[in-house]
């Protein structure tokens, strides 16, 4: 890859595209570098396909590039997304030596979600670590030992080489660059005019239907929930809830499975995480959130944090004002680097 000395001023990026190429892998990071030129002018995002003809997304619709990527010249950062198709389908020889090529003209080489059995297959991660969608990460250690897979980060960099979990994550990632080029500030407003966080604390594992439950269906479920959302901080039991519903405990507790897939206990707890959280989000300390949504104490906050999503409350939070991790042995946080 070429050095930072040999990068010209305006910094082009190079998206390489294929048939079946999943559009959010590219489109998301493309945005990212676009909105950044409002406040930094100097991307130029070039579309790349291996022989220079448009490609079919993985949406079916049909786009152009700009260049064939023999052809393409010099790039500050390469970018391979990954496609809903096996890798043992897209992964072709044709993409292989068109990525094998932009590697050599590139100061960083970026792949989103399954785009990184790319430069794996080209040998560029041997020794290194890398990340990949959850859901590909175990073909990507069986098929690669040599790949140290870190599959609960969110994006990852090992020198100059980086990747990233997938779709959104992509996203992330886009933003970490932009960072590293212009700093925190130009990231920070590129994330606003995009409405997404300068990056999500956790790892992949946050990302789970406990997080987005269903609501309920019944009145009698619904009764308690309103009385849960309408006043978290009261220590509500069980029997509280059922009396309030008029219904035993037994009957309460079993519709709440049901309906929402947790008993009212887990409920409540989940209300609360998501009261703190988004206090968190907004500004407020630490003691505030945990007072506003019951938890007695930051202790017990910082309990349920690291429970949930492996990083204490004040981690988090501080995860939104940068794309860069804390350097903290407390934070466990897969997502290395920038």
């Amino acid at each position: 890859m070429v050095s930072d000395g040999a990068q010209s001023p305006r910094r082009r990026i190079g998206i390489l595209v294929f048939d079946g190429v999943k559009t959010l892998d590219f489109v998301g990071p493309a945005e990212v570098f676009i909105e950044a030129n409002q406040a930094a002018p100097g991307y130029e995002v070039v579309l790349l396909s291996p022989d220079g003809t448009g490609v079919q997304t993985s949406i079916g619709a049909r786009i152009e590039v700009h260049a064939a990527a023999a052809a393409a010249g010099r790039f500050d950062t390469v970018v391979i997304p990954g496609s809903e198709l096996p890798p043992s389908k897209f992964v072709t020889p044709e993409l292989l030596a068109a990525a094998r090529q932009l590697s050599w003209n590139t100061r960083r080489l970026a792949s989103i979600c399954s785009g990184a059995f790319v430069p794996a297959e080209l040998g560029l991660l041997n020794g290194r670590r890398t990340t990949t969608h959850w859901k590909f990460a175990a073909d990507l250690t069986r098929r690669y030992p040599a790949i140290t897979v870190e599959p609960d980060a969110i994006f990852v960099r090992d020198g100059n080489l980086y990747s990233s979990a997938g779709v959104a994550a992509g996203i992330d990632l886009a933003l970490a660059l932009v960072e590293e080029d212009h700093g925190a500030d130009i990231a920070r407003r590129v994330a606003q005019l995009l409405v997404v966080y300068m990056q999500r604390a956790g790892g992949q594992s946050q990302f789970s239907a406990s997080l987005s439950g269903p609501v309920p269906r019944s009145p009698l479920v619904r009764k308690a929930v309103d009385l849960i959302c309408a006043d978290p901080a009261f220590p509500h039991t069980v029997q509280t809830l059922a009396d309030h519903a008029r219904v035993s405990v037994r009957h309460l507790t079993r519709l709440f499975r049901a309906e929402l897939e947790h008993s009212p206990a887990e409920y409540v707890a989940f209300i609360r995480f998501g009261i703190a959280r988004d206090m968190l989000h907004a500004g407020h300390s630490v003691t505030e959130a945990a007072t506003a949504a019951g938890y007695g104490s930051s202790e017990a906050l910082r309990r349920a944090f690291v429970a949930r999503i492996g990083v204490s409350p004040r981690k988090y939070q501080q995860r939104f004002r940068s794309t860069r991790p804390v350097a903290d042995p407390e934070v466990a946080i897969a997502a290395a680097a920038s």
